[in-house]
């Protein structure tokens, strides 16, 4: 049982861990890739100049919801109760596992194929599908994946948001307009000439990490001269 924080909000997490780094796996059944940087900054400008809706959600526990691609087993411990010292079948992939990545992200790719998208060459975590607006205008639909955090670009984003409940749990308060994307702050503004635009900082990183280190030096410089030191 593995307690922490996360760094970019702070939050406390508590995961229940195998421990996949006594486990040996190829190359191939542990690979999992993420979505760029770039291709999110194209993605909102394609949003910003077809006046398209940006939503984003998160699905719970995610890696949890993908089946094992191997058998796997441990000896039950204190944590199981009365079933402690059991052989006990991972049915799931289980945070830890050298494979959990991939397997999450296998499984994630399939729903996304069946809601009718198609994976970009450039970036395989960029899907797009022909649209459609009431206006007769076409264009693609965009739904970019950094593993169980999912940006959608479409004139009916809440149609493929439904589509995505009916396969995963999403959290409820990740399901709106993004604040913040991997890890950057997110927001949508108005120039002076009246254009809409989507704009990406740090401002929010930054802070934490600056805090996160004043912090440090608090604790470690105690009883020391650290007027040198920023402020």
């Amino acid at each position: 049982m593995i307690f922490d924080v996360k760094m970019s909000d702070l939050s406390r997490k508590c995961r229940f861990f195998a421990g996949g780094h006594t486990t040996e796996a190829p190359a191939s059944l542990t690979y999992s890739s993420v979505v760029s940087r770039d291709s999110v900054r194209i993605a909102f400008l394609i949003a910003a100049l077809n006046d398209l809706d940006v939503q984003a959600c998160d699905v719970t526990n995610a890696y949890l919801n993908a089946p094992c691609r191997e058998k796997i087993w441990f000896e039950g411990g204190a944590e199981c109760g009365e079933d402690r010292g059991k052989v006990m079948i991972i049915k799931r992939a289980l945070y830890g596992l050298r494979w959990s990545g991939a397997a999450w992200r296998n499984m994630l790719a399939q729903t996304i194929k069946e809601m009718g998208f198609t994976s970009t060459v450039v970036d395989t975590n960029v899907w797009r599908r022909r649209s459609v607006k009431p206006s007769g205008e076409e264009y693609y639909a965009l739904l970019l994946v950094f593993v169980d955090d999912i940006l959608i670009i479409s004139h009916e984003v809440l149609k493929h948001i439904d589509a995505l409940k009916q396969v995963y749990t999403l959290k409820p308060e990740s399901v709106g307009p993004p604040a913040m994307y991997l890890g950057a702050d997110v927001s949508k503004m108005q120039t002076a000439s009246g254009e809409v635009c989507w704009g990406m900082s740090s401002n929010t990183y930054v802070k934490l990490a600056v805090g996160i280190v004043r912090d440090l030096l608090r604790h470690d410089g105690e009883g020391k001269d650290l007027r040198t030191t920023a402020k």
